[in-house]
C-alpha cells in the first residue's frame, strides 16, 4: 500500500521546486542584466543576483535542517516565466520598451517566489520548524523588497521611456 502523503512531504516537494527555480533564476539574471539599457535596472539585476546566491544558501540550510540533501525538482512555472523573459529580450531588443518588458518579467519571477516562500514559511511554522521558518521569512522579505524596488524603477523612469514619442 502506498504511503499517505503529508504536509511534510508537500513541504519538501515545494522546497525542491523553489531550489530548482532559484538556481535557474541565478543563471538568467546575468543575461537580463546585459540586455538592460537602463543603468539602474542593470544594477538591480546585479543586486538580485547576489541576493539569489544568498537565498540558495538559505535553502541549503533548510535542507540541512530537514536532514535532506539539497536537490531541485524541475519547476515548469519558472521555466515558462524565464522562457517568456527570453522572448521579450529577443522581440524587443533595441526597443524603448525593452526595459519595461524586463521589469515585467522580473516581477513575474518575484511574484512566483513570493508565493512559494510565503507558503513554505507558513508550512514551516505549522510543522514546528522554527529555524526553517526564520530562514524562509528572511528570503520572503527580500523578495517583497525587490518587487517594490522594481515597481519604483518602472514608475520613475522605465515606463515613461517605453512610451511612444509624443509626435510619432
Amino acid at each position: 500500500m502506498a504511503k499517505t502523503k503529508t504536509l511534510d512531504d508537500l513541504f519538501l516537494d515545494t522546497l525542491k521546486d523553489i531550489y530548482y527555480a532559484e538556481r535557474k533564476i541565478l543563471k538568467a539574471l546575468p543575461k537580463m542584466k546585459r540586455a538592460a539599457t537602463d543603468e539602474k535596472l542593470a544594477q538591480a539585476f546585479e543586486k538580485h543576483h547576489s541576493e539569489t546566491e544568498e537565498q540558495i544558501e538559505r535553502l541549503q540550510k533548510v535542507f540541512e535542517i530537514l536532514g535532506k540533501s539539497a536537490r531541485g525538482k524541475t519547476c515548469d512555472a519558472i521555466e515558462g516565466i524565464i522562457s517568456e523573459a527570453e522572448e521579450i529580450m529577443d522581440e524587443f531588443k533595441g526597443s524603448p520598451a525593452l526595459d519595461a518588458g524586463l521589469i515585467s518579467s522580473a516581477q513575474a519571477v518575484e511574484h512566483y517566489e513570493i508565493t512559494r516562500y510565503g507558503t513554505l514559511h507558513r508550512w514551516a511554522k505549522e510543522l514546528g520548524m522554527n529555524d526553517a521558518a526564520k530562514l524562509l521569512n528572511e528570503t520572503l522579505q527580500q523578495e517583497w523588497k525587490t518587487d517594490e524596488d522594481l515597481t519604483k524603477l518602472a514608475d520613475k523612469t522605465v515606463n515613461d521611456a517605453a512610451k511612444a514619442p509624443e509626435n510619432a
